[in-house]
């Protein structure tokens, strides 16, 4: 049975592990390690329950230039990074490389537009992907082979082509146009007025997909209430950029090649990090320590 492609959403897991954890969690230097901490210990028990064949772990900008340039307020309210992240943030590459772990920077792109980039790759390829994320944009990659790792409370749950549909009323190909009708406030983005999520769903599962919802609302003979033609009617081109912007940019990648846990060598840095009960953890893996 091949092993899947594990793909992560670094940004993602640093801010869930650091705001989850206390900043009193420290390292050799004094400073906190809990985003490095929690993050790693996600992955190892990622890997230890589906032993992927590698782990990449993407980053990129905050705020990816062309999605920004559709609409400027675009992660504009989002707070800066806390200087206790900012720091782990520095150090996590180094880290993570030291696990075996590679790392990839998308540049002014997002670390969204790799995942979907690399999880189209090893499709290709026939291979599957797990893409630990918890930003519901990466729903849109839901198939077959792709499958979404979504951190929650009770532990990362798998979401396919049929948890997407449940969660979000559409299919994974219709999750832009989702958002474009909804909006997604944690990005910054409005959405039509006064439409939710149920509405848009609605109006998908009728039109399809946003042109056609357009369409409709551009058609007096259309049965719309007048409120929701308003909504979709005042600003379309606005609604047409949501979802280029909710729609996840190619990257060009080589397919990675395969890459085991270096439990060792991520024990040793895990320690020089002052992190030792992540290192023991490590060194039981390696079977350095019984």
């Amino acid at each position: 049975m091949a092993t899947p492609l594990l793909a992560v959403d670094t940004p993602s897991l640093l801010y869930r592990a650091f705001f989850a954890l206390p900043k009193s969690i420290k390292g050799a230097d004094g400073k906190p390690v809990n985003a490095l901490l929690g993050t790693a210990n996600m992955l190892l028990q990622a890997v230890a329950d589906y032993g992927p064949r590698a782990v990449v772990c993407c980053f990129g900008a905050e705020a990816g230039a062309y999605r920004v340039k559709a609409f400027p307020a675009y992660h504009a309210d989002r707070p800066p990074m806390p200087p206790e992240l900012a720091h782990q943030w520095e150090l996590a590459p180094e880290f993570l490389a030291a696990c075996g772990w590679s790392s990839l920077d998308a540049d002014d792109l997002e670390a969204d537009d790799l995942l979907g980039s690399l999880a189209a790759l090893e499709s290709k390829a026939g291979g599957k992907t797990l893409i630990f994320s918890g930003d519901r944009d990466m729903f849109q990659c839901a198939s077959k082979l792709v499958t979404v790792l979504y951190p929650s409370r009770g532990g990362p749950q798998l979401i396919g082509p049929d948890e997407v549909r449940e969660r979000s009323g559409v299919d994974p190909n219709q999750i832009p146009d989702l958002i474009a009708l909804r909006g997604d406030p944690s990005d910054g983005i409005p959405g039509a007025k006064g439409i939710g999520e149920k509405g848009a769903a609605l109006l998908l599962e009728q039109y399809d997909s946003l042109e056609a919802v357009l369409a409709a609302a551009g058609d007096p003979t259309t049965e719309m209430t007048e409120r929701t033609r308003s909504a979709l009617t005042d600003d379309p081109d606005l609604l047409r950029a949501f979802k280029e912007m909710a729609t996840l940019q190619p990257i060009k990648l080589k397919r990675p090649k395969d890459a085991p846990l270096d439990a060792k060598r991520g024990a040793a840095a895990a320690r020089e990090l002052g992190m030792n009960r992540l290192a023991e953890r490590l060194e039981v893996a390696s079977g350095a320590k019984e």
